[in-house]
């Protein structure tokens, strides 16, 4: 019976050793998702930003136009409210988002200060080229927002 106790103390240890050391010792935390409370805060900022993306084909159109003033004046005055909708939803969306999303709203802006002073300058084909770059940054961060607040 001694004998039968000590390989079975043995066996205990061998397998007690084998799961120790093949188990991570980690639970792995499932992946962050959007809750409705989050889809909700979200929602309240894409229609605007939404909103003003369609808008754009029309400041495009008043640079086609060589119109300068309304240029100007668009670019302050529809687009003013958007660096604050972008930064209020750039700021509910998951962590890994969230800085990408605050990078192109720099590189927007970015796009937004040098296409009006291209406009003050009266330079067409730098402000055609300031506006296709700020739709380009436009639209990276549209891709951020998640499918289902989207489409909706």
């Amino acid at each position: 019976m001694l004998k039968l106790r000590s390989v079975l103390a043995l066996i205990l240890v061998v397998v007690t050793t084998l799961l120790v050391s093949c188990s991570s010792g980690q639970v792995s935390a499932p992946p962050p998702t959007y809750t409705l409370e989050k889809i909700e805060s979200i929602q309240k900022f894409v229609t605007p930003i939404a909103s003003a993306r369609q808008d754009m084909t029309q400041l495009k159109q008043l640079i086609y136009d060589k119109n300068w003033t309304d240029t100007r004046n668009f670019i302050h005055g529809p687009l003013g409210q958007l660096r604050r909708d972008m930064s209020y939803l750039s700021r509910e969306l998951l962590p890994q988002d969230t800085k990408q999303a605050t990078q192109l709203i720099k590189e927007l802006f970015s796009d937004f200060e040098e296409l009006d002073a291209e406009a003050k300058a009266q330079n067409s084909s730098l402000a055609l080229q300031r506006y296709n770059d700020a739709v380009s940054d436009f639209d990276a961060f549209l891709k951020l927002i998640p499918e289902s607040v989207a489409a909706s």
